[in-house]
């Protein structure tokens, strides 16, 4: 029956089983088995039988100039292949297939790529679709693991690209291009200008024409995304930048300015997917993250027949897209915490806030202006820097977003963690045209280690006057998991009593390969177990006292492994300085 299922849940396969075959056809009853198939074909059906999918783990290169290490890519793709296996805690001879996006290069240049990592004789899918080249590569995957036909499958993008703008390799044919030059004649005229600067600095223009959008809303875009770099060890350029030098920096074409535009990268990035019993098999329940929703649209009449540089750059397929997703996953925009969107232009970050629904159409401006796509606001956009400033190897690109985004549902993004991040939305577009747009979210949050941002401070633990320790130690768990020394394994155990009742508030930490897990049961075996009243506690985070003081004075009593205790005072003395 489960064999049968799957032929049902992939219409094209089983009407070309039953056409072949007219005996299965008249066995089987042929006008019944139509309307039945017909009735599968429907997306509410077949959404039923679609398995869950995972990612299981995440690897990437640091992106780089063209040229700069002399690295070919077949290494750049064996370091990013390594890193994800090593990431799932897997071997490469699991992997059953394998979708590989690269946009220059000759034909099967993914086998020559991973056969550096393992030569296992499985399926090898080369993948070309623009700068959603590396997405690509993740939808297809998805369906695979989807539709039940693998438990593992690895999706890798890489690529070497050649300095400068981009430009066309074949003069001799038709270019897929050639409906948007026209769009862009029209609209704008033809410059002298890079051609993707043009379609999308004119989309810009066409922005402010319409709705009143200023060049500053743009640049204000790329100094986000620039500073949000200064924090990521992949991105390709790590420098800040004032607003002033971003607006004055030269102008590629009006309005972007040179550090508007996305540069051109050598690099690689894998992710590898999974099958819930293919996690279960493996406990990788702690770090899977679930795919909850992946769409994929190409362009629609409106690309071209508006005279709209908007429509042009794909507004249309990522709105279609986005739509979806939303509508199969019963979520709503504004559920999102962390995106990652395809900014490689400042003007398409911009026109992307809309498409997705993140704010209204001609609204992109005030998004902007209210902080609400950064830090502190209502969304985080291009933590990792995004296209503008940590660099876009077309193949790779798709799946760093991925890799970034399951980093932060993981509370594993260092400096640059998103606090309470459990949402992610990706969306990478390339011309021509194909979008896909993701949603994420951690897959067993049951199992998955507790960041203090998604902690809540139990109830009875309040009355203590001290209580704001827990509450404010809670929320800095990620700063303290990126100083803290990744040897340390062990637990402690911090009870706290009140001054005025019998009540004894308990809470427990847990240290294990740079990961702090914490909780409030009162159960929880310790390693160490520390003892103090409220008001100890209360003056030593009010900096009148010290724990070295209030256990010399008698004040505090530790039990159990005195030296386990030792070996976390230095991010015991980073988290209180910061309280």
């Amino acid at each position: 029956m489960n064999y049968f299922s799957r032929f049902l849940a992939l219409p094209q396969r089983s009407v070309y089983l039953f056409g072949r075959d007219k005996s299965v056809w008249s066995l089987v009853g042929g006008n019944w088995l139509s309307k039945f198939i017909y009735f599968r074909e429907t997306d509410k059906m077949a959404d039923n039988l679609r398995k869950k999918v995972y990612v299981v783990g995440v690897g990437m290169t640091k992106f780089l100039k063209p040229g700069s290490t002399g690295e070919d890519y077949p290494e750049l793709a064996k370091e990013a292949v390594t890193k994800a296996l090593e990431d799932a805690k897997i071997s490469y001879d699991l992997i059953q297939q394998a979708c590989v996006g690269y946009v220059y290069g000759d034909s099967t240049c993914g086998q020559r790529a991973l056969y550096e990592v393992g030569m296992s004789g499985i399926p090898i899918i080369n993948v070309n679709n623009n700068c959603s080249t590396g997405s690509t590569a993740l939808y297809i995957g998805k369906e695979l693991v989807e539709g039940g036909l693998c438990d593992c499958v690895l999706a890798l993008g890489f690529e070497k690209m050649a300095k400068g703008s981009l430009t066309s390799k074949f003069d001799d044919r038709t270019n897929p291009m050639d409906k948007h030059v026209l769009v862009l004649s029209n609209r704008h005229g033809f410059a002298a200008a890079p051609v993707a600067a043009q379609f999308f600095g004119s989309a810009g223009r066409e922005h402010m024409e319409k709705y009143g959008t200023k060049p500053e809303h743009f640049a204000k875009i790329a100094y986000k995304n620039h500073k949000h770099s200064t924090k990521n060890p992949y991105s390709q350029f790590r420098d800040e930048y004032s607003l002033e030098q971003i607006k004055n920096s030269p102008v590629v074409y009006e309005p972007l300015t040179k550090l508007q535009c996305c540069p051109t990268s050598d690099g690689a990035a894998a992710a590898i997917l999974a099958s819930e019993n293919f996690v279960r098999a493996h406990k990788l329940e702690n770090q899977a993250v679930e795919i909850l929703g992946m769409e994929m649209t190409t362009d629609v009449p409106s690309a071209f027949s508006e005279n709209s540089s908007i429509k042009m750059i794909g507004f249309d397929m990522t709105k279609n897209a986005a739509n979806k997703l939303f509508q199969k996953t019963g979520l709503k925009p504004t559920d999102v915490d962390v995106v990652e969107l395809h900014d490689c232009f400042s003007t398409n970050e911009l026109i992307t806030y809309e498409a997705l629904g993140l704010c209204d159409v001609g609204k992109g401006g005030e998004l902007v202006d209210s902080g609400n796509n950064t830090y502190g606001g209502k969304y985080v956009i291009n933590p990792s820097g995004g296209l503008i400033s940590k660099g876009h190897p077309l193949g790779a690109t798709g799946i760093a977003q991925c890799s970034e985004l399951c980093w932060q549902l993981r509370n594993e993004a260092g400096p640059r963690q998103v606090p309470n991040a459990k949402l992610a939305l990706q969306h990478n577009i390339g011309l021509g045209g194909a979008v896909v747009v993701s949603l994420y979210r951690l897959g067993f949050a049951g199992n998955q280690a507790t960041s203090g941002s998604e902690l809540k401070l139990p109830e009875e633990m309040k009355r203590l006057k001290s209580s704001k320790f827990f509450t404010k130690a809670t929320s800095m768990l990620s700063y303290a998991e990126g100083i803290i020394d990744k040897r340390i394994k062990g637990s402690v155990k911090l009870r706290v009593a009140d001054d005025n009742s019998d009540f004894v508030g308990m809470g427990c930490l847990k240290f294990e390969n740079g990961k702090i897990d914490i909780s409030f049961d009162p159960n929880a075996k310790a390693d160490c177990i520390i003892t103090l009243n409220d008001g100890v506690l209360l003056d030593i985070l009010d900096k009148k006292s010290t724990f070295e003081k209030a256990f010399f004075s008698g004040k505090l009593q530790v039990k159990g492994n005195v030296g386990f205790l030792a070996r976390f005072m230095s991010v015991k003395n980073a988290l209180l300085a910061k309280l």
